[in-house]
């Protein structure tokens, strides 16, 4: 990125579009509700008009602010400019959960500078808050119009940690028997990109997920770094290759974490018959 000035305009757009896209909500809620499944294969993997509906609202805030950018969303074509600032965009995270009427959804967007994540916004409109970071070390959480900083537990220990994850279906038996430490370890279900965040509030010490595309995590690994996380993949690779995530708040846990993991830290997701 340029420089300090430049940057403020980045988060100062995302804490914006956050106030529109909730206003933009209560307008459509009570609009008809599509459902399609994208799996060909019989899998339930939803869209909905919902999902384009957003998608477009926030392109067209990114096309009037910052024409010459290029957009990647989940549901519409690549706008590929040719430019070093692409914005990630994952109109609903958590479909199955929209679709169910739980509250864990959001609207997730990520401005990337040359590959890499930069500025996030993790969006829940049911909650009435929303996520997003102002710098690369400090990260917001703004609740009913309050603003509240962002930090993860760093002083967490090993044996007392708060650990959630959730497989979806995406490992077989034979899979989750390798890493059976984790499944003792964990305490609490996956929520959807809900996780994360509470992980960023102090609330989670540790997350794993085990399918993530683009979308689903860019806009959330500067939201966690900022709030002083550590993120990667099972194999202790860059977390903006998405697939596999583990998020923890301290070097110690996610050490010992990673070595739990290691069985799978080659795994490429990949649904399981």
């Amino acid at each position: 990125m340029s420089d300090n000035k430049t940057d403020k305009i980045y988060p100062e757009f995302l804490n914006q579009l956050a106030v529109d896209l909730n206003i933009f909500y209560k307008k459509i809620i009570n609009s008809n509700l599509n459902v399609k499944n994208k799996n060909k294969s019989g899998k339930f993997n939803p869209v909905t008009s919902f999902d384009k509906a957003f998608e477009k609202f926030i392109r067209n805030k990114i096309n009037k602010k910052f024409p010459s950018h290029n957009i990647i969303g989940e549901e519409l074509k690549t706008k590929n400019k040719k430019s070093d600032y692409s914005w990630i965009i994952d109109p609903i995270d958590g479909t199955k959960s929209f679709v169910v009427g739980n509250p864990t959804w959001s609207n997730l967007i990520s401005l990337n500078y040359k590959g890499n994540p930069q500025f996030g916004l993790a969006n829940f409109p049911e909650l009435n808050k929303y996520y997003f970071n102002q710098s690369a070390n400090t990260a917001y959480v703004v609740k009913n119009g309050k603003k509240r900083k962002l930090k993860a537990n760093k002083k967490s220990k090993f044996n007392q940690m708060k650990l959630a994850g959730e497989f979806h279906g995406w490992l077989s038996l034979e899979q989750q028997l390798k890493i059976l430490k984790v499944l003792d370890l964990m305490q609490f279900p996956s929520s959807d990109a809900l996780s994360y965040v509470n992980f960023c509030e102090g609330k989670i010490d540790s997350v794993i997920q085990c399918v993530n595309k683009i979308w689903d995590i860019h806009a959330l690994i500067p939201i966690i770094k900022a709030s002083g996380g550590i993120a990667s993949t099972w194999g202790n690779k860059d977390p903006k290759e998405a697939g596999t995530i583990l998020v923890s708040s301290n070097k110690i846990i996610h050490n010992k974490m990673l070595g739990y993991l290691k069985p799978l830290s080659e795994f490429i997701p990949g649904r399981i018959n």
